[in-house]
């Protein structure tokens, strides 16, 4: 392992131009964050961790931002020619993509690379650097609130930690996808990932969606519980705080399934403060009253209540079966393939002969599992168990085993 590059505790402006001169230079950066996002709408970044081969860096985010700009450093991690390396990095990508005012590209996601070579579904940082490096790393500032200044030479190394071994991992899983022939699909789930980064996957109309239960809605309803989620959506933002700060999930539901009629319903509602009341009631009135106005064919689609039979049950097990047999074979955790609704969804659909749109029936996945399963529902290959190994055997014209 290469020793750590010299730490940079970076405070000001002037020391961040500095800096992104140094990082130019790389064809690659390592990239984290840190933040805090109990207390408001938008999580407040505090530090951004960076590093290449011969730099590292922690960002003082508030402390730059207070003197002057971070243009410079947005602008170094926008260049098309130069590639962020984070592990997990939904969050750190939304939140560039915030102050930046576009997605860091190109990207690679350690942690989604990592389950396409073997490594496990979701590992965690730590696993990895323990099981590529044999390096097991400090826990001592897990919680630590990054908000508070001023922070220890301790903090900002355990801090740097998070990108101190991305290069190295990095390199080893490219090499590793290279060999497996897995580049192509690794970038298909980094395409699939930058959808859904940025407020284009946060969309306040599409958000209702988001609620355990909205499903369980009649569409009227839905649509009510729409339009009040789209206002708690801008509350929220106006003041900056968490959702469940203006009004729960819980709540939203009660409101869709019993409209109040006026502001002294609202107040009798559990759940629901006076103080709220008072600022807004009229406000979330207006909503409720909008969406009880709205025609039918503006109503939400509502999935119908999902209640497999029996036999569809069995088949989706014995695709699940054959679903982990084949991604043993190929060292890829199952769950990145298909998940259990998705295989429902996909009996469902040969079942009632309907067309359908899942990530098994598409791209590297198809490949890998999605045809096989298909071929299984059309009986055109059959399943059974090797009475020697206690492997599942398919078998389609000549005899193939899986597992």
């Amino acid at each position: 392992m290469t020793p750590t590059p010299p730490l940079s505790y970076v405070t000001d402006q002037p020391a961040l131009e500095s800096l992104c001169h140094t990082l130019r230079q790389s064809p690659r950066l390592a990239l984290d964050t840190e933040f805090v996002g109990e207390d408001t709408f938008i999580p407040r970044l505090e530090l951004i961790q960076v590093a290449t081969a011969t730099t590292a860096a922690v960002i003082d985010f508030p402390a730059v931002q207070a003197c002057g700009s971070l243009d410079v450093f947005w602008e170094l991690i926008c260049d098309a020619k130069i590639e962020k390396i984070v592990h997990a990095g939904r969050q750190d990508l939304d939140l560039f993509a915030l102050h930046a005012g576009q997605i860091p590209k190109p990207f690679f996601d350690t942690q989604i690379a990592a389950a396409m070579v073997g490594y496990g579904a979701q590992v965690a940082y730590a696993n990895l650097v323990q099981r590529l490096h044999g390096t097991k790393l400090a826990k001592a500032h897990t919680f630590t609130n990054w908000s508070a200044r001023p922070l220890s030479d301790d903090q900002l190394a355990y801090a740097l930690e998070d990108v101190e071994f991305l290069l190295s991992i990095h390199t080893h899983l490219q090499d590793r996808l290279k060999t497996l022939g897995r580049s192509e699909w690794v970038n298909e789930e980094f395409a699939r990932l930058e959808s859904v980064v940025g407020e284009k996957s946060r969309e306040p109309q599409e958000r209702y969606q988001r609620i355990r239960g909205w499903d369980t809605l009649k569409p009227k309803g839905a649509a009510v519980l729409r339009e009040v989620t789209v206002w708690r959506e801008a509350e929220a933002r106006r003041r900056n705080v968490p959702r469940g700060r203006v009004m729960r999930d819980e709540v939203l539901l009660q409101l869709a399934r019993h409209p109040p009629k006026s502001v002294n319903d609202l107040r009798g509602l559990r759940g629901v403060h006076s103080s709220e009341v008072d600022r807004h009631g009229g406000q979330l009135l207006a909503a409720i009253t909008s969406a009880l106005a709205l025609p039918p064919s503006a109503w939400p689609e509502v999935p119908p209540e999902r209640k497999p039979d029996p036999e569809s049950t069995g088949i989706v097990e014995l695709l699940q079966a054959v679903l982990k047999a084949r991604a043993a074979e190929e060292g890829i955790a199952p769950t990145m393939l298909a998940t259990s609704a998705d295989l429902q969804t996909l009996v469902e659909a040969k079942q009632n002969r309907t067309a359908l749109n899942i990530p098994i029936l598409h791209g590297w996945r198809r490949q890998l599992a999605g045809d096989l399963l298909l071929q299984v529902l059309d009986g055109a290959v059959t399943v059974s168990v090797d009475r020697t190994s206690g492997a599942l055997r398919m078998t389609a014209g000549s005899t193939s085993k899986v597992g």
